[in-house]
């Protein structure tokens, strides 16, 4: 989330900079200039109202910790270009199409986003593109530079006992789990149904009638394309699930559209936007059929007869989870449930079967809640991150209440603070190192400043 809340600051200081200084009529001067690239006023005064708005700490002066941050920001931007450090675009728009979004959504339509960004929806969109493209650049640079850090276990030992113990972090609460599903039976009509509505879409394309990015935009129900005009960007065959690869890399004419195509997730049709090499750029709109209520009572009737005969031990957990359990992440793990992580969420968890309240669905964190471990729920309707309901049992197996990490219990953590704290080391030498080689110039007004790193005044 620390890593989200930072993007969105950027993203936003970025922003407000033209409407900021256009309000209030202030002429706008250079402060800083950094190898050949230069910090205006404005970036700074930007980027404080923001981080006021968001309630972001500021470090010390404002006027100083931010032209610092921008100044150190450009320096990774200059080693971005030495490092020839490549963004993939179509991830960059679908961060700007997902933030874009949110943001209507948080302030109530396009017509009210633009006013108070003071420009039009294009400009805001390409400012977005710019701060998230820089900051994937950045990212770039972090990684192939300071992303593999390797600790003996004697050395995340001596980074432990130095640690005081009033700043050890606080472990929340974790759970580990396992978990059987049985999915409804999906009528042939409702099938039929959805197939025939993609075939409409068909015809409309192919008629002239209707755009395929815009009926995928209106229909699609595959949210991560469906704002970009279903759209997923370039891709090898192995990233897509069989059945879908092969219709896809099927189509050789981007004028034509793939038959209905059947998958886990629903029923797609695919159109051919670009190929290069081993890699192609596909749209398509999914669309999933209905589950009638009946048929979600009775995978519920059914499942309660699986929970009775573990209940009287004629099989066990791990056997059903095993030969009866649909959820095929876990069905050949016993049923144990690993932390698969989230989007924008940095976990310590993830990779683990240890999960936090939080970090569960929550239809499942709402039935854990009065479980003992060992405890098997009641069945239950679970909608899973792809938006299908199914019918769920789970067994808590083990609950960590929360606790100051310490080494015996907690070492993946500690291990994980220990080789940040090794980066962050390694990243502020490189830091000074690069500050000593390039070219930096600061207005007198804004030399005052106890700097965080050494060599900007010259």
């Amino acid at each position: 989330m620390k890593y989200i809340s930072k993007i969105l600051t950027i993203i936003f200081a970025l922003i407000l900079t033209q409407q900021v200084f256009a309000q209030n009529n202030i002429i706008d001067e250079i402060v800083w200039v950094v190898g050949d690239e230069a910090i205006l006023k404005s970036e700074v005064e930007s980027f404080r109202r923001e981080m006021l708005l968001q309630n972001t700490r500021i470090e010390g002066d404002p006027y100083c910790f931010i032209p610092e941050q921008i100044a150190v920001n450009k320096l990774f931007l200059d080693q971005s270009k030495l490092d020839s450090i490549e963004v993939d675009e179509s991830n960059v728009n679908r961060m700007v199409d997902y933030y874009i979004n949110d943001y209507i959504a948080s302030i109530g339509s396009v017509e009210k986003l633009q006013e108070y960004m003071g420009k039009s929806l294009k400009n805001i969109r390409d400012d977005m593109k710019r701060s998230v493209r820089d900051n994937q650049l950045i990212e770039g640079v972090q990684k192939k530079h300071f992303g593999e850090i390797v600790l003996a276990p004697s050395e995340i030992s001596k980074y432990y006992e130095k640690i005081p113990q009033d700043s050890l972090p606080f472990i929340p609460t974790t759970v580990e789990l396992q978990i059987i599903t049985m999915e409804p039976k999906i009528p042939l009509a409702e099938k039929d149904k959805v197939k025939a509505q993609l075939r409409n879409f068909t015809e409309q394309i192919n008629s002239g009638q209707s755009d395929f990015s815009t009926l995928a935009l209106l229909y699609s129900e595959d949210p991560g394309s469906a704002i970009q005009g279903g759209e997923l960007g370039f891709k090898g065959r192995g990233e897509f699930v069989p059945e879908f690869s092969n219709a896809a890399f099927a189509l050789n004419d981007p004028k034509k559209i793939s038959n209905v195509v059947e998958t886990e997730y629903g029923y797609h049709i695919i159109q051919l936007i670009e190929r290069r090499g081993d890699k192609a750029n596909f749209r398509h709109i999914l669309l999933k059929p209905n589950v009638p209520k009946q048929e979600l009572d009775s995978a519920l009737v059914r499942l309660d007869s699986v929970k009775i005969g573990i209940d009287n031990k004629k099989i066990t957990f791990e056997e059903a989870a095993t030969f009866i359990s649909a959820d095929k992440n876990t069905r050949n793990n016993k049923g144990i449930m690993v932390n698969p992580g989230t989007s924008g969420r940095n976990s310590l968890n993830i990779g683990t079967p240890r999960f936090a309240l939080e970090e569960l669905n929550p239809d499942i964190s709402r039935v854990i809640g009065t479980m003992n471990v060992g405890d098997l729920s009641e069945p239950f309707i679970l909608t899973t991150s792809m938006g299908e309901k199914v019918a769920a049992i789970i067994k808590l197996t083990k609950r960590n209440d929360g606790h100051k990490a310490n080494l015996n219990t907690d070492y993946q953590i500690i291990k994980s603070m220990a080789e940040n704290s090794k980066r962050q080391k390694m990243m502020d030498e490189w830091i000074v190192s690069k500050i000593k080689n390039t070219y930096v110039r600061i207005d007198p007004a804004w030399k005052n400043c106890d700097f965080k790193y050494k060599g900007w005044l010259k």
